[in-house]
């Protein structure tokens, strides 16, 4: 009876200690501000269906010339992907259709981009979008920048 008492404090500990890191690297991740929440969906087929899979959670950083994204259920410190501004070529955007409704939030738009020949899309608010498209629109004078 108490190694089963023991066992189930134990698992309860590690659940807690496990949500209190998603929190912290959270936490630490928006501290420096300018992040947004977005869902990443990397190498897309051009002739891809909309059903709603492969899309993944995440947090969206700018820092500096660079977009770091972090997936939300991760504890990973270092982001998953980091998209260059001068590298990253906006191809449309959408809304959600179909099962994608269900797999992203609420109020998303999808938007189309070539980042080094991968083709990828991100899902983010209508006043994420408008900011990060000025942020791409803001590059420095003399950088390559393709905003369809």
């Amino acid at each position: 009876m108490v190694l089963a008492l023991t066992v189930c404090g134990l698992v309860v500990a590690l659940a807690v200690v496990g949500l209190f890191v998603f929190g912290l690297r959270r936490r630490l991740i928006q501290r420096s501000g300018g992040t947004f929440d977005c869902s990443l969906r990397w190498d897309v087929p051009e002739k891809s269906e909309r059903n709603g899979k492969g899309w993944s959670y995440g947090v969206a950083r700018y820092n500096g010339d660079r977009i770091e994204w972090y997936r939300v259920f991760s504890y990973a410190p270092r982001p998953r992907r980091v998209l260059e501004r001068q590298a990253i070529e906006v191809a449309g955007r959408r809304p959600p259709e179909g099962e994608e409704e269900l797999a992203l939030l609420s109020d998303a738009t999808i938007l189309t981009c070539l980042h080094r020949g991968t083709r990828l899309e991100l899902a983010m608010s209508e006043d994420a979008l408008t900011g990060f498209l000025a942020w791409l629109e803001a590059a420095p004078p003399g950088q390559r920048v393709n905003v369809a």
